[in-house]
Order: C-alpha cells, then sequence, then structure tokens
C-alpha cells in the first residue's frame, strides 16, 4: 500500500485549492476599494484614489482617499469659461523635497508635495507662480519683500513652465491658467520667458478676455482656437507692455493667509474690487493659511473649507469662486478639495448636487441619481500618509501573478505526487 511507502505523497485536497483561490479573489477585490474604505497601500484603491490618513481629525487608520476632481468639461463642455471652478495650487513651485540645485541653499516654507506635472495629471487647473529676476534668468522663489535669494529659491522658471507645455501639448483639450507674483523687472523677461518654453502657441490674448464682467467664451471655442493658456500678472504695467492680463482688472479675490480662512469672513484682497463687484469674470478664493503645515492641510481641507465657500459665496453676491488655491491639496478626511469643487461644479454647471450628477444635453437641474459614500468609524492606528502620492494603476480582470504562481506550485506538487501514488 501507498500509505506504508515512505516516500509517497498524499495529493492536497481540492477544499485546498479552493482555499487559495479564495484568498487570491480577495486579495485582487481588494484593488477596488472605494473612497472612505480602510487600506494599508495605494494598491488597495481603486483608480484616482490614494491611501491616506488624517491625524489632524483624529483619523489615523488609512483609508482610500480622493486625489482627483472629476473634470467638468468631461460631462458639459459648452458653457464660457467662468462658469467652472478649478482647483489652484498655491506656491505650485514650492515642493517638499524638491531637488537641491547647485548654489541654492534652500531655507524656506514648502505648500505643495508632488511635481507641477503630476499636479496637472491629478485634475489641478491653475497654478501660482511667484516669478523673480534672479542669476540673471528668472526663477521661481518663495521669497519675501520682491527679492530672491539663493535660499529661498527653487529653480529657473522655464523648467516649470516646460511641464506645462508638455501637458498641454498631450492634453489638447485641456485649458491651465497661471498667475504670476511678479518681480520681474527684466525688458519683456516674461514675454521670452513663456517663447522660450514653447507655451506662446497656446496664449489667450488679453485682447479677446472679456470686459466690465461679461462672460468668457465657452471652454469649447477656447480649445478650437488653441487659446488653453490663461496668464495673469500682479503687475499692471505688464498688461499694456508684454501684452498679460493685470489680475486684478480681471477677476475679484479674498484676501490670501490666515485673514483667506478665518471662518464667517471673506474680506477682499486690497489690490481688489469687492468681492460682489460684476465688474469682473472671475472670483479666486484663497484658502491656506499664513504658514504651511502639512499635517493640519487634511482637516483644512475637510468641514472649514466646505463653509468658507459659503462665506465666500454669499460674501459674492450668490457667486460662486471660479478658482481655489490651496495648499498641501492632496490632503483631505477623504473627499477634501476634489469632493467640493465637484459639487460647486455641480451647482453651476446643471443645478446638481455634484457635477458627476449632470446629463450631457439634458436641462438645467435634470440629475442622474449618484450615490454618495457613507463615513464608517475609523478606530486603530495603522499606517500614516507622508510625502508624494502615486497612484494604483487601473484594476485589471487578471489575478495577482504571485497568487497564481502560489496556486499552480501547489497544483503540479499535487499531480507529481498523485502520479508517484500510482506508479507505486
Amino acid at each position: 500500500m501507498c500509505s506504508h511507502s515512505p516516500n509517497c505523497r498524499v495529493p492536497a485536497p481540492p477544499i485546498f485549492f479552493l482555499y487559495l483561490l479564495l484568498i487570491c479573489v480577495l486579495s485582487f477585490t481588494n484593488v477596488n476599494s472605494q473612497v472612505l474604505q480602510a487600506c494599508t497601500a495605494a494598491t488597495d484603491c481603486g483608480p484616482g484614489l490614494f491611501c491616506g490618513n488624517c491625524p489632524a481629525l483624529g483619523l489615523n487608520q488609512p483609508i482610500c482617499t480622493r486625489g482627483q476632481p472629476t473634470l467638468p468639461t468631461s460631462l458639459v463642455n459648452g458653457l464660457p469659461f467662468n462658469k467652472y471652478t478649478w482647483i489652484v495650487t498655491h506656491n505650485s513651485f514650492s515642493i517638499v523635497d524638491a531637488p537641491p540645485l547647485p548654489a541654492v541653499q534652500r531655507i524656506t516654507f514648502y505648500n505643495q508635495e508632488d511635481s507641477v506635472t503630476n499636479q496637472l495629471m491629478n485634475g489641478v487647473r491653475g497654478l501660482m507662480l511667484d516669478m523673480y529676476d534672479f542669476q540673471n534668468d528668472i526663477w521661481l522663489c518663495h521669497s519675501f519683500r520682491g527679492q530672491c535669494y539663493n535660499f529661498t529659491a527653487f529653480q529657473p522658471a522655464v523648467n516649470t513652465l516646460k511641464e506645462v507645455e508638455t501637458f498641454l501639448t498631450q492634453n489638447p483639450t485641456e485649458i491651465v491658467t497661471i498667475i504670476i507674483e511678479d518681480y520681474v523687472h527684466t525688458p519683456k523677461g516674461l514675454t521670452n520667458l513663456f517663447t522660450s518654453a514653447g507655451l506662446d502657441k497656446y496664449w489667450f490674448p488679453v485682447s479677446k478676455m472679456p470686459k466690465k464682467g461679461d462672460d468668457w467664451p465657452t471652454v469649447k471655442d477656447m480649445v478650437q482656437a488653441n487659446h488653453r493658456l490663461v496668464v495673469f500678472t500682479s503687475d499692471p504695467s505688464k498688461e499694456a507692455g508684454e501684452g498679460i492680463a493685470y489680475q486684478w482688472k480681471h477677476m475679484v479675490e479674498n484676501e490670501p493667509g490666515d485673514p483667506g480662512v478665518q471662518q464667517g469672513l471673506c474680506p477682499h484682497r486690497k489690490e481688489s474690487k469687492a468681492l460682489n463687484s460684476r465688474s469682473q469674470s472671475l472670483f479666486l478664493m484663497n484658502y491656506f493659511p499664513t504658514y504651511p503645515v502639512e499635517a493640519d492641510s487634511c482637516k483644512e481641507h475637510s468641514a472649514p473649507l466646505a463653509e468658507m465657500v459659503n462665506t465666500c459665496y454669499k460674501a459674492a453676491g450668490n457667486l460662486l469662486p471660479n478658482f481655489i488655491a490651496v495648499n498641501f491639496y492632496m490632503r483631505s478626511d477623504g473627499g477634501g478639495v476634489f469632493d467640493i469643487v465637484d459639487k460647486m461644479n455641480g451647482h453651476s454647471l446643471c443645478g446638481c448636487s455634484t457635477v458627476t450628477a449632470c446629463q450631457g444635453g439634458g436641462p438645467f437641474g435634470s440629475c442622474k441619481n449618484i450615490s454618495v459614500p457613507s463615513t464608517s468609524p475609523v478606530t486603530n492606528t495603522a499606517g500614516s500618509f507622508t510625502g508624494s502620492v502615486q497612484f494604483s494603476k487601473s484594476a485589471s480582470s487578471v489575478l495577482q501573478p504571485n497568487c497564481l504562481l502560489l496556486v499552480v506550485f501547489y497544483f503540479l506538487q499535487s499531480l507529481v505526487a498523485a502520479v508517484m501514488t500510482k506508479n507505486l
């Protein structure tokens, strides 16, 4: 009998293979976890999500967190540019762990966590860039008193603008807005800079910008004309001198820094007209503290941001902002600035609770039924979110390779044992 042979191997029972397959299937389906569901790594979450947490709100267990908005033009693309709301990154270039450059010993505050390219790929459509004359060039600096120093300098501005050019070239239906805090005094410095970066071909002409608060062209018309880069400067002389729009001639804006995050108040910036003025077509809402703190951003981007949107909406005479400028835009308690912008676009574009409820071509107020994820108690303290964010790829219908190899290994082992048993 085989049972008396020391070399005999008993075949693994079929139930064991079922058990292994169940483990594989469960580990595979975990890739599709949705917003607010528990996770241990980015690969646990679905497309457009990452695994993060928010200790500042007492949420220490990682959950799948939104990292991208719904692009409103993918659902409603026939409206004027000034009817949409876009995410803007404050000091987009001031990136944690930005690589050092020769002769630069950076000691300054940081406002973002990933590259400008990643910001654009993640749905950011507005960049705030501080530009200075520095080292016989134009640099991006996070500085003060209109002077760039080697400890506040990040990199030549052309590098970042080339990232924008690449994005616009690769995404021919997207529109990007750049808002420059302008300390460049070199004659035609900005004109030459944007030309060197290859962005002049996308320039929206200042002569075509609406006056007296009129509507902008539709996003569809802007794309067809290839006027997909909208640029504003804080220097009033540049509009006549270089054809670069003076920011506060075309938009209203609330106070940046701490005054802009004080709950219940939304004062206008001193350079800007009152928020309820209708002589400008665009409205920029700043929402970031004077001194950025990474760990607190997830808390700032939860209920306080939604409340501030409502406050600024009322201060502007029931007008929603076109741009929301934030620090560390990825951080939230689950939905963050992405959820809020989706809701704002839904309200403005189709009269729905969120833009994903908009029915393309349907009448205003005609909305699809959209389920909203419910929150669940978060209790344990495993993991944390720090540093740059990387998304998992879209879920595949193929089982994980390591799991398949394990099943195949045990199947072959069982098959060999069965053959040996028969021979014996």
